[in-house]
């Protein structure tokens, strides 16, 4: 008889549930109003089960709200044979009451299994009606003087800004004119007037298609090296006087003999500019020479034990395509570093006075 009740039991229940136990612990059974408790949830079960832990909200009832969720922990026991999995919960209140706290739900392997209840009592913070006198109301609004380490930011970020924006104008007027973000400057030795002269006459001899094509210009050029040596060497502005006037202020302190091939030259040139004449290619060369002869004639010799006096060549080019891109580069990069200057110098003005 015993032996078919046992079969009977067997065939009825062929699985056996392996033991899970559920417990749930807190560690602090009474709170005033705001404190915080924890309340510790442990599993118990057989490893390599399918745990499925409560998922709580903000909420576990209402009046005790959840701060924290921590992570599970877990540990092996019996050579890994069973797990403890522990989590923890960090809950407050700001009601005063007796609050019942429900069992924790855990499901393992689909099966739910629940902990025990808990309570959690919160109180109100005690108020002595008894002696008023020890309370105080709000404090007056007292204005803190300003420091510099309060203006410092401001000071700082206006000058900066104030660099910035002379820059950017500076940076754009050289874009526009379009001239390279820094001036080319030479230095070199400074010639006498007749070796300047020579040079300028050497470049125009040079230039035989000047000659032959555009005899005006040619002319043009030829007096003006002229009337520029005319004016370092006699100390008298020729650039503002006539031919006639120049060849009577030179022969106050020359000769006849020595103007009359420059002499011929001016009124070769005033032909050609007011009256359109066409000079021969003959014509140009004797021009050309009366020109060298008054130099060679008028010239001073410079001591060569003279120390030559230094001068600043200043020389503006235009910009290539890499000093363009770099301009408009510089511009983008200091107009914004501008406006993040502006931007904080409004912030530091509004967290000072507003």
């Amino acid at each position: 008889m015993l032996g078919c009740v046992l079969a009977l039991l067997f065939f009825a229940f062929p699985e056996v549930k392996a033991q899970v136990t559920v417990d749930a612990t807190i560690d602090s059974l009474q709170l005033l109003i705001g404190e915080q408790a924890k309340i510790k949830l442990q599993v118990s079960m057989d490893a390599n089960q399918k745990l499925q832990l409560p998922l709580l909200r903000d909420t576990l009832v209402r009046g005790v709200e959840v701060l924290d969720v921590a992570k599970p922990d877990t540990q092996l026991l019996n050579e890994n044979k069973r797990w403890l999995i522990s989590q923890e919960y960090t809950v407050t209140s700001f009601d005063s009451a007796l609050y019942y706290l429900p069992p924790f739900e855990v499901k393992v392997n689909g099966t739910p299994y629940f902990s025990k209840a808990l309570a959690l009592k919160v109180y109100s913070i005690p108020v002595d009606t008894l002696h008023p006198d020890q309370f105080f109301g709000p404090k007056a609004i007292r204005e803190v003087p300003i420091t510099w380490d309060d203006v410092a930011p401001l000071v700082y970020s206006g000058i900066l800004m104030l660099i910035l924006g002379a820059l950017a104008v500076f940076l754009v007027i050289r874009y526009r004119d379009n001239k390279p973000i820094i001036k080319i400057i030479k230095i070199e030795p400074k010639l006498p007037p007749h070796q300047v002269a020579m040079k300028k006459i050497e470049e125009i001899k040079a230039d035989k298609q000047v000659q032959r094509d555009d005899p005006k210009l040619y002319y043009t050029e030829l007096t003006e090296a002229i009337r520029t040596y005319i004016k370092e060497r006699f100390g008298f502005n020729a650039m503002e006087m006539t031919s006639a006037e120049i060849i009577d202020r030179l022969l106050e302190e020359k000769d006849q003999r020595s103007i009359d091939g420059l002499k011929l030259l001016f009124e070769t040139a005033d032909l050609v500019k007011f009256a359109k004449h066409a000079p021969l290619m003959n014509e140009n060369d004797m021009n050309l020479v009366n020109a060298i002869d008054f130099i060679n004639q008028t010239k001073v010799e410079e001591d060569p034990n003279a120390k030559k006096e230094p001068t600043e060549i200043r020389v503006e080019e235009k910009r290539s395509k890499r000093g363009r891109i770099a301009l408009i580069c510089s511009i983008a990069v200091v107009s914004i570093g501008a406006v993040v200057c502006i931007y904080l110098v409004v912030r530091h003005i509004i967290d000072l006075f507003f």
